[in-house]
């Protein structure tokens, strides 16, 4: 186990993603500009935080079902248990799982990301979602990117600006990785709720966080050179659903997974 030990320096007075999604979710890793924001994003916004949550449970579970025993985690956020090594090791205790993050207020919990069971392993890497061929080096260190390997994005790339190029980004991640190996996204929409477009671009703005809402249409091409696993790009409650996943209703976050 190991990760970059910086002194993290959190800016308590600039809202931040990472918190906002804690004060969503019920947690207490957050400050007060952080749940301002919040107070300003409609009800259906905690409802979403759950379903992303939610899917990332399930597809955890299924993916470590499917015999992937290696995990590369983009954009991690806060803990929350269950975390998605817990839930992976559950499953197989073998499994490998990396985190990548560039976030302070993330950096500050990296040690609860680390416990591991004796068999498997958990790293964390410092570094910025925008450099992912920074990540996939680094990765490397710990994942053996000759076999399947998992990589997911949950709740990322609406905070990753078209001047970023998202596209490139999931290209050169894909680019990378070895037959059998899957992508797993969730991303913010409006598609279902357009009368709350303004209304919650402008209270993450208002925070002085930038959010990209994107299409149907825009989101698939995400997946670009992938086949996108049933039940395809569907909102999150959808997604292999179960007695445990939230009822149907509808969804701010589309979600899927793409394999090689």
């Amino acid at each position: 186990m190991n990760y970059r030990t910086p002194k993290p320096q959190v800016d308590t007075g600039v809202a931040h993603p990472a918190r906002v999604y804690d004060w969503l979710l019920g947690g207490k890793d957050h400050y007060l500009v952080d749940r301002q924001v919040g107070e300003k994003l409609p009800p259906m916004a905690k409802a979403t935080a759950r379903q992303n949550r939610a899917f990332m449970h399930r597809v955890t579970a299924w993916l470590a079902g499917q015999g992937i025993t290696q995990f590369l985690d983009i954009g991690t956020g806060i803990p929350t248990e269950p975390n998605l090594h817990q839930i992976a090791q559950h499953i197989n205790p073998h499994a490998r799982v990396v985190y990548a993050d560039n976030d302070p207020i993330v950096l500050a919990h990296a040690a609860a990301l680390l416990i591991s069971t004796p068999q498997g392993r958990t790293d964390y890497i410092d570094a910025d979602a925008r450099h992912p061929a920074a990540i996939l080096e680094h990765a490397a260190a710990h994942l053996d990117f000759s076999r399947p390997v998992a990589v997911s994005m949950i709740a990322l790339l609406h905070f990753i600006p078209d001047t970023d190029d998202p596209y490139a980004i999931t290209r050169t991640l894909i680019d990378a990785l070895a037959p059998g190996s899957y992508l797993v996204l969730s991303h913010g929409t409006f598609d279902h709720h357009p009368q709350l477009g303004d209304q919650i671009t402008g209270a993450y703005n208002g925070g002085g966080i930038g959010v990209t809402s994107r299409t149907r249409e825009e989101v698939v091409r995400l997946f670009h050179g992938l086949d996108l696993v049933s039940p395809g790009l569907v909102p999150a409650p959808h997604w292999h659903k179960n007695d445990a996943a939230p009822v149907d209703e509808r969804s701010a976050i589309y979600t899927g997974v793409g394999t090689l």
